[in-house]
């Protein structure tokens, strides 16, 4: 089928990630005060939208404590410049076995959490946007599943749905895409939906373009999507993606690198978006146009 470019594109930046990533970089930031700062200086660079984990102040472990949560969520909403929030909700579902000839019991770094635990967060901030991983899958590390069973998935989907927060789905694979759009027509999620297209993470669908294509061609066509993909190829999946149809990601969850050998800031890798973006003849819209074109709905936090 023919390519219809995107001629207004908007930009989410992937702030910090839960991957192991912190000690290879100064950029990457752990604490909820250098987490909002980072997003703040994203936002300032062209950014609409901000997708954010927690991580440990200390140690820069991933985390999904909800006061950090909250901490992000207050610091971003009282700074000056405005942005669409966007919080993980993908984590609670780690399951990591022991050795191939004993694999159970599950061993460190297993985290499994039931539905509410794992949206608890999103339903003390409220933020526009949160994510919904449509499916199970393995990562890279030999003995890590991502865990999202279709029971898991409904259960979180509805609180979601029930918060008024957009859930933006995460899609590894063609799978998940089919999955999602069951979700739909049982009214777990609404219609029109928000997909992003994850590629290249292993071991879920690889970056080539004909997977992409694949990927792109199964979403609906009312369906709004973004698309990324890894390390150096992550500005080049800029320009795939709006050519074919999309809205972009880019941040340090996905590529620590403006170029080899050189370290990147949010900021940066959202500057390097924006010309790539301009370059094309697109336009890159804000935060007040990616409400109106998904129908968001910015509040503050629950008052305690």
């Amino acid at each position: 089928m023919p390519l219809t470019m995107n001629r207004e594109v908007f930009i989410t930046c992937a702030i910090t990630g839960s991957g192991s990533t912190q000690d290879k970089s100064p950029h990457v930031p752990r604490g909820p005060s250098e987490i909002a700062a980072s997003a703040i200086d994203a936002a300032k660079a062209g950014a609409a939208v901000v997708h954010c984990h927690v991580r440990d102040p200390e140690t820069g472990a991933p985390s999904r404590d909800p006061k950090y949560y909250r901490e992000v969520t207050e610091r971003i909403r009282d700074a000056e410049v405005d942005v669409v929030l966007n919080l993980t909700a993908g984590m609670g579902g780690d399951l990591v076995f022991g050795a191939t000839d004993a694999p159970l019991p599950l061993i460190e770094g297993t985290d499994m959490a039931g539905a509410a635990e794992r949206v608890a967060h999103v339903a003390d901030c409220l933020p526009e946007i949160c994510t919904l991983d449509c499916g199970t899958m393995n990562f890279a590390e030999a003995d890590y599943v991502m865990t999202n069973t279709p029971g898991m998935l409904r259960a979180m989907g509805r609180m979601m749905t029930d918060l008024g927060v957009k859930p933006e789905i995460e899609a590894f694979d063609t799978g998940h895409l089919w999955l999602a759009k069951q979700l739909v027509k049982e009214g777990i999620l609404d219609s029109p939906a928000l997909v992003q297209l994850c590629m290249g993470v292993p071991w879920g669908a690889p970056n080539d373009l004909n997977t992409f294509m694949a990927m792109v061609n199964n979403i609906p066509n009312d369906w709004q999507w973004s698309a990324f993909s890894l390390g150096r190829d992550q500005m080049p999946y800029v320009a795939a993606s709006v050519l074919a149809g999309g809205n972009v990601r880019v941040g340090l969850e996905d590529n620590l690198f403006l170029e080899k050998g050189v370290l990147a800031t949010n900021a940066q890798l959202v500057e390097k978006a924006v010309g790539v973006i301009e370059n094309l003849g697109a336009r890159v819209i804000g935060p007040g146009e990616v409400r109106k074109k998904l129908s968001l709905t910015k509040r503050a936090p629950v008052a305690k």
